[in-house]
């Protein structure tokens, strides 16, 4: 071999040996994937709020959706029989990790995604209904937020007898397909009970099923309206406000964002806040972090929001008592 030629081979092998380190220092990290298993809508108002709070709280901790995060998002429309299919298909997919809304999605989540961590954005009594070991130990893949629902029942019928002197009938708007539906009943019940309110109990397993259950609440002649805290039904709050205001009945709901709809009242812990603060559960199982390990969080902030808008269209007065502790009011 010349000299030259000799050269020429070396200077070969060296630059293919660098090609390989060359190549891993232009590789972009990689792509985590999120699974995102929601049983509403993705049109409605207050579901976008959840989604921009979610992403917003991703982007705190420096993920970016496009950039080194991709999520799969999977909207069951309300029908809950479609959840354990989206379901498959998300552990299918393999992400990192799965977020899941509610106590039917987490559970079809569970069901089928047995090694794959999971965060409840929102659940409803996660210790009862078997989601998890503990609260502060959840011990298997799931972990997330707890929203603590059926203990709120008592205060949100309360402030239904202060709105509505002498109230007597309370129509219930609930999904019995929701597992957590029945504590949350019950609850109510018992504070009716000591109120001396009869609750009559209107169900709604499903999109086509609103207008049979808004038949129910007239036949009722209920003196106010109470909507559970559900995915199916949140998702379809401007049907369930527009009901109520040509009832001219006071509603009051879960969440605040539907009292900016036109909703009369609303009291609970803040959704938005939940999906921001599982935000916080994704980047910690992304950095390594298990599930079993990561204790459930319960809310320790509650909002109250009155609409005296809706309140003079369905000509209904908000006590003062009410309006001073309101966190909003919207005039």
């Amino acid at each position: 071999m010349s000299g030259m030629k000799r050269r020429d081979f070396i200077a070969l092998i060296g630059g293919a040996a660098a090609w390989p380190l060359a190549a891993r220092t232009q590789q972009p990290a990689r792509v985590r994937t999120i699974g995102f298993l929601l049983p509403g809508g993705s049109r409605t108002t207050v579901m976008r709020a959840q989604l921009e709070a979610f992403r917003e709280g991703l982007k705190e901790y420096g993920w970016i959706e496009g950039h080194n995060i991709s999520v799969e998002y999977r909207f069951a429309e309300g029908k809950e029989d479609a959840l354990a299919e989206f379901a498959a298909e998300l552990a299918r997919l393999r992400p990192d990790v799965i977020v899941a809304e509610g106590t039917a999605a987490i559970r079809a989540a569970k069901t089928v995604a047995q090694t794959i961590p999971i965060v409840m954005a929102t659940s409803t009594d996660p210790l009862g209904n078997g989601l998890v070991a503990s609260l502060h130990r959840p011990g298997g893949n799931v972990t997330g937020l707890s929203l603590q629902t059926a203990e709120l029942a008592g205060k949100r019928l309360q402030l239904l007898t202060e709105i509505v002197p002498g109230l007597a009938r309370v129509a219930v708007l609930s999904n019995p397909l929701n597992p957590s539906t029945a504590a949350t009943v019950e609850q109510t019940k018992a504070a009716a009970q000591l109120l001396d309110v009869e609750i009559h109990i209107a169900e709604v397993g499903g999109p086509d099923q609103f207008e049979s259950a808004f038949a129910a609440v007239t036949r009722a002649r209920a003196g106010a309206l109470i909507v559970l805290p559900d995915p199916v039904l949140y998702g379809q709050h401007p049907r369930i406000v527009t009901f109520a205001t040509a009832s001219n009945l006071p509603a009051l709901f879960s969440e605040k964002e539907v009292v900016e709809a036109g909703g009369l009242i609303a009291y609970g812990p803040s959704i938005p806040a939940s999906f921001r603060r599982a935000a916080a559960y994704v980047d910690k199982i992304l950095r390594g972090a298990k599930p079993a390990d990561l204790p459930v969080e319960q809310p320790t902030i509650f909002e109250l929001a009155v609409n005296l808008q809706t309140a003079r269209a369905i000509g209904a007065t908000v006590p003062t008592s009410i309006l001073v502790r309101a966190d909003e009011v919207i005039e």
